[in-house]
């Protein structure tokens, strides 16, 4: 299944050009100005966290931001109603955690990202092997079901998660929690590597990326990355969707200019 997240990636490819995913956390206040402000500063898509009380993959960043949201009271329904609502002109995905699709049904959780406008979803703690019963009821709703390939899956594993990727092979760039680092890890363009020997689909570096000049060095391999806590950051720090979509310009202007 190719649906609308990574037909866009891909023809964005074509064209020469390198591809920027930003993450933004549902339900942390005015959540949705920073998610336009971001597509009109030249993020390729967004990728909306509905918070979840038991990260595995988030740092303390996106953690602080998720637990603010949380103590809002935000729900995964009210994250979900208030992205319907969202007209960015570029494709949505949702990144959460495994139990908020187990728990309602996998059949429920893909319709209600279907109503929301919702093209993907990204289950982080959710294996390649045990995913395959989600995976199915996605893509019969019309969800793409991104895939995480860690700097430790094995070769003879790799293959078969990206073919089973859709929308983009998202490429762990380090072993460790979201946030971002001084330096860019080497097993970022490692993976990313291994996954462009193995498909032919958007290859996108996240976790651990800091800079604008980082993200350059992530794509010389591969196709695009993914800045979640440098952004949520700027959320945090009260700058708001105008911080979020400074930030944003200023990733999109380093990856075109190479």
């Amino acid at each position: 299944m190719t649906g609308p997240f990574e037909e866009a990636l891909r023809e964005k490819r074509a064209l020469g050009k390198k591809l920027l995913v930003v993450y933004v956390t549902g339900g942390f206040e005015n959540w949705e100005a920073s998610v336009e402000a971001a597509a009109a500063a030249g993020a390729d898509a967004i990728e909306i966290g509905i918070p979840f009380s038991d990260p595995v993959m988030d740092g303390p960043v996106i953690q602080q931001a998720s637990q603010i949201a949380l103590d809002r009271g935000t729900t995964p329904l009210s994250v979900l109603q208030a992205a319907a609502d969202l007209d960015t002109g570029i494709p949505h995905a949702v990144m959460t955690y495994y139990n908020l699709a187990h728990n309602p049904g996998h059949e429920r959780f893909a319709a209600s990202l279907v109503r929301a406008g919702i093209s993907a979803a990204i289950l982080p703690d959710l294996p390649y092997v045990e995913s395959a019963p989600w995976r199915e009821v996605a893509a019969k709703a019309g969800i793409e079901t991104v895939m995480l390939a860690a700097p430790t899956t094995p070769d003879h594993r790799l293959g078969d998660l990206c073919a089973a990727a859709h929308g983009f092979v998202y490429a762990v760039g380090l072993l460790g929690v979201t946030g971002e680092r001084s330096a860019l890890a080497d097993t970022a363009t490692k993976i990313a590597a291994r996954c462009k020997a193995v498909t032919d689909k958007p290859v996108l570096v996240g976790v651990g990326i800091g800079s604008p000049a980082q993200a350059v060095e992530a794509c010389t391999v591969a196709d695009g990355v993914i800045i979640g806590s440098a952004l949520v950051r700027q959320m945090l720090d009260g700058h708001g969707a105008a911080g979020v979509g400074q930030l944003v310009s200023s990733y999109r202007a380093a990856l075109d200019e190479g």
